[in-house]
């Protein structure tokens, strides 16, 4: 992505929002375009600015964080969504993936931490926090799936593993030895296997598959 990234916050802590808007402030390759303080209010703002990436809690009054994330979507906003939150809770991680968030990152990360995952996730990446990647696995393995290996190609499964360590593109192409263009050619591949539209969800879905 070239140019700045365009940021709308939102979030019901007026103390915690116009704190982050400050800390992006700083960031040079970042632009603070907008700010909401609830669901409806986000999806206007989110409409008039057409933001890249939308950082959002999931706990608000009123139009909670994961109808926030839905909303964006039936009107058409094309921005990458980021869930900056402090719920570990698993129920709030997978309704976040299955509502097609782009990345979830617990507020206590540090600000190099947020960074990156920004920047990741403008460019199209999924990206977990770490410390939910296991709570992703051990909630989805308690859902009863099927074991369909076979519809993926064993370096496709190798993939996909790769992405469930959190790993870059450049990151698989290191791993694997291959091209980073040939691992994109193969995300979009299992993306379109599974039927789903981004990594995170790549990834649940496999799990819950019992492909991982």
């Amino acid at each position: 992505m070239s140019g700045l990234i365009r940021l709308l916050v939102v979030d019901d802590h007026a103390l915690f929002r116009r704190g982050l808007v400050g800390l992006l402030s700083e960031m040079p390759e970042f632009e603070v375009v907008g700010e909401a303080d609830n669901g409806l209010d986000a999806v206007k703002v989110a409409m008039e600015v057409r933001p890249d990436v939308i950082l959002l809690d999931v706990n608000m009054a009123g139009m909670s964080g994961i109808e926030t994330l839905e909303a964006p979507r039936r009107a058409h906003v094309t921005a990458h969504v980021l869930v900056l939150t402090i719920s570990q809770q698993e129920d709030d991680l997978v309704a976040a993936i299955v509502a097609g968030a782009d990345g979830y990152l617990l507020k206590n990360a540090e600000p190099a931490m947020l960074r990156e995952t920004i920047r990741r996730v403008a460019a199209g990446e999924a990206v977990l926090s770490p410390e939910m990647t296991d709570k992703v696995f051990q909630a989805l393995r308690r859902v009863p799936g099927t074991r369909s290996a076979g519809m993926l190609s064993s370096r496709e499964m190798e993939v996909l593993r790769c992405l469930a360590r959190g790993m870059t593109t450049a990151q698989v192409a290191e791993e694997l030895f291959i091209s980073e263009n040939t691992v994109k050619t193969h995300v979009r591949h299992i993306l379109e296997k599974l039927d789903v539209n981004n990594r995170a969800q790549a990834v649940a879905k496999a799990s819950q598959m019992g492909l991982l």
